[in-house]
């Protein structure tokens, strides 16, 4: 990967965990250790509490009029040997559907992570077990759909490299509570977790040097994976159960999918994810990038919207990739910058890591370095406003003129181009 790529604030390699927190310790000196770079200005060893007393995570309520839902699925392609473990004889993957149910009740709170994840994460982030306790989403397990009067429009969510669909809770637990469905996919083996039913789990498994056409082979897996996902919703939406051990799924599901109405979401390589799927599949008709380079052939663009959501630029250069990117798009077109951020604020760490700074010893300029200046709650409702009103714009065209042009109510939301 050229140096300029290296260096831009969209890094490809940057995820909520590897990038904002990679040059930060978390928790632990261990982690101080063994994440930051040598030249990092944080990575000096935080001072924990000694004896900490477990602080329960939350993220922020959803907006919307809608209770919200929640279903995991085991997805099996058997028309690929797995591309990153060659023993797997088939592509293995977790999806999450998120949805607007009817009631909630009799239907517990579905935990942030899955409960067998939890463990490696506390592990490879390297805060300490029993420390924090992570989130409980607003969404309830297998809780009645509401399909509406004629299905749900939806959006596919994809992490950044070295993720998992976790991390991406907040915006899209706001895009579900407006009447969306969303379908958030696990990468197995380029996320850092992920666990399959019965308990088995499965980490990163890339030991290749991280470089462009390590990137290139990624991107290519992922959008197999996104065009996979999509076949296996439209068998659902059918009456077809597609996942692997046949688990009941809300017997609801069936129709409530308007799969003439998709789009896709994703932060740092899960953006790119986006970009490549809508290139490679005319069944997805808006994207958006949240603060993820590209690569050729992506940068040529496609005749479909596409919205680049990016960190603050300060005072750097623009990715040369969105410059390119931005030539080649004939389709609607916007770019906004979110100012006072980096490139985690456009994860659930925006809200997470100031929750949990006190209790792990982090000082506010360890927060700021790691997810920027700008107010958590802020930084936020920007997201979730201006996420929303495109695919409002485009999946239901909807138009609230929020991406018009610069809005008062938005100060922290810069209009690029």
């Amino acid at each position: 990967m050229n140096e300029r790529r290296l260096l831009t604030r969209r890094a490809l390699l940057g995820t909520a965990v590897a990038s904002a927190i990679a040059s930060l310790p978390l928790a632990s000196a261990a982690f101080a250790q063994s994440r930051p770079a040598a030249n990092s200005p944080v990575a000096a060893t935080p001072t924990p509490n000694p004896t900490p007393t477990p602080l329960r995570l939350t993220v922020p309520a959803p907006t919307g009029p809608h209770p919200l839902g929640t279903v995991s699925l085991h997805l099996v392609d058997r028309a690929r040997v797995d591309p990153w473990k060659d023993s797997r004889p088939a592509r293995e993957l977790m999806i999450q559907i998120w949805y607007p149910a009817r009631a909630a009740h009799g239907h517990p709170p579905a935990p942030w992570m899955s409960p067998g994840a939890v463990p490696f994460f506390e592990q490879g982030q390297g805060i300490p077990p029993g420390t924090l306790l992570l989130p409980t989403t607003h969404a309830h397990l297998a809780a009645p759909v509401n399909p509406g009067r004629r299905g749900r429009p939806v959006v596919l969510y994809s992490p950044g490299l070295r993720s998992d669909r976790s991390l991406g809770t907040v915006l899209i637990e706001e895009l579900t509570s407006h009447g969306y469905l969303v379908v958030a996919i696990d990468h197995t083996y380029d996320a850092d977790q992920v666990e399959f039913p019965g308990g088995r789990m499965e980490t990163f498994a890339i030991t290749s040097d991280i470089d462009d056409a390590l990137i290139a082979k990624a991107l290519a897996v992922r959008t197999a994976d996104t065009r996979f996902v999509l076949d296996q919703l439209t068998a659902l939406n059918a009456g077809h159960n597609p996942d692997a051990g046949r688990r009941p799924l809300p017997p609801t599901l069936t129709g409530a999918f308007d799969l003439s109405r998709v789009g896709m979401l994703g932060h740092s390589l899960g953006g790119a994810t986006a970009a490549a799927a809508i290139r490679a599949d005319q069944r997805l008709r808006a994207g958006v990038n949240l603060d993820g380079s590209l690569l050729p052939p992506v940068t040529a663009g496609t005749d479909r919207p596409f919205l680049l959501f990016g960190s603050d630029p300060g005072s750097g250069p623009e990715d040369p990739s969105w410059d390119q990117f931005w030539a080649g798009q004939h389709g609607w077109k916007r770019e906004l910058a979110l100012t006072g951020s980096t490139h985690a604020s456009f994860t659930d760490m925006e809200t997470l890591l100031p929750q949990a700074a006190p209790i792990l010893g982090l000082t506010p300029g360890q927060v700021t370095q790691a997810i920027g200046t700008l107010d958590p709650q802020r930084a936020i409702r920007a997201q979730r406003d201006y996420v929303r009103a495109f695919f409002d714009l485009h999946l239901r065209h909807l138009d609230n003129h929020l991406l018009q042009r610069p809005s008062p109510r938005y100060p922290q939301i810069r209009f690029l181009r």
